[in-house]
């Protein structure tokens, strides 16, 4: 049985650095726990294995850093979209909105600064980033009776955003 428990942490280990598989999927596909998952990562890691770094290494080295940078800022700005759609639809007022609109606008501009640093490539969608944040305080502060317009017209942008400099 332990000989079992060991193929399978080590079979796990490799799908999470090599595959890049998430807990619950490797949970999944192994018919585990994602806790048990989650715990063989915290044991690994305490003996000097950290599955995250060895990870990241992997990718860097495979695909290097602007891909790396690349699907941080994706799954960043998948996030950002979440966070766009609970803005529009959820129940808040407009003041509400507003600050949860300079909150994203400030995390999208550090996101940006950060992959700049990291990957050239994609400074052109931090510079484009930067822009809206702008718009977003410049609204805020200068016209706050048009912040339900912003919210209207700022998903469709963003979204050609990403269009134009991912493409």
């Amino acid at each position: 049985m332990a000989r079992l428990n060991e193929d399978l942490r080590r079979k796990a280990r490799s799908d999470y650095i090599f595959r890049r598989f998430t807990q619950s999927t490797i949970a999944a596909a192994y018919g585990i726990s994602e806790a048990t998952v989650g715990r063989w990562k915290k044991a690994a890691k305490a003996e000097g294995d950290d599955w995250d770094k060895a990870r990241t290494a992997h990718v860097i080295a495979g695909e290097g850093v602007e891909a790396v940078v690349s699907t941080v800022v994706e799954d960043f700005m998948i996030q950002a979209q979440s966070i766009l759609d609970e803005i529009k639809e959820g129940n808040h007022n407009v003041q509400e909105k507003v600050a949860m609109l300079v909150s994203l606008s400030d995390a999208m501009t550090k996101m940006a600064a950060s992959a700049k640093r990291f990957a050239p490539k994609v400074s052109e969608l931090g510079v484009a980033q930067d822009v809206m944040s702008k718009l977003l305080d410049f609204v805020r502060e200068e016209f706050p009776h048009h912040a339900a317009a912003i919210l209207e017209i700022i998903e469709p942008f963003g979204e050609r955003l990403a269009e134009h400099y991912t493409s």
